[in-house]
């Protein structure tokens, strides 16, 4: 159990995703980031599997069989692709269970959300490449993400891979999110 190094591991996070969120123009998402973090059914799990290096929600999947913290974040927070995950309104559909097209400031807040996990718990170890090689570790068990949503994920991880941060800012900020609704 450790209080003090969750509770600095989930500020240093939202608080590169608030700064990564100002600068594409999506201040209340960066205000609004993780919250739920903070609160007592995902903040105590949260410090009981805490190790520093990795989300406590694997530490408790691996522990328990399921993550209570990630039911419980995954539901309250729309830049994770899994909140938008629905029944199919389609009974002939073999796949039950399908993903919604994310709204685009979601999806942008998406990839500052992956970027800076990875730079907390990479460390010194983080490159640009870091958060796109980790999106395609894990790509091939995504199948229920909408495939529009999917392309712009793996179209701006790829940008921030090849092209840097600032580069990538500035696409989401002036391309990607032109004529979306930002708050």
């Amino acid at each position: 159990m450790d209080p003090i190094g969750h509770f600095r591991t989930i500020t240093k996070h939202h608080n590169l995703v608030c700064s990564y969120c100002f600068r594409a123009g999506l201040y209340k998402q960066g205000l609004l980031h993780d919250l739920s973090k903070y609160s007592p059914t995902e903040f105590l799990i949260g410090a009981k599997y805490y190790q520093g290096v990795r989300s406590p929600n694997n530490a408790e999947r691996e522990a328990t069989g399921v993550s209570t913290a990630w039911l419980h974040h995954k539901g309250r927070n729309p830049h994770h692709y899994e909140y938008w995950i629905d029944y199919s309104a389609d009974m002939k559909d073999e796949r039950v269970l399908k993903g919604a097209q994310m709204p685009r400031r979601y999806v942008a807040e998406l990839i500052f959300d992956r970027v800076s996990a990875s730079r907390v718990y990479l460390g010194d170890k983080y490159t640009d490449r870091s958060p796109y090689e980790y999106w395609l570790r894990g790509k091939q068990r995504s199948w229920f993400i909408h495939p529009v949503t999917k392309r712009q994920i793996d179209f701006l991880l790829r940008l921030w891979a090849e092209k840097g941060e600032n580069y990538t800012i500035s696409y989401i900020k002036h391309v990607f999110l032109k004529g979306c609704r930002r708050w």
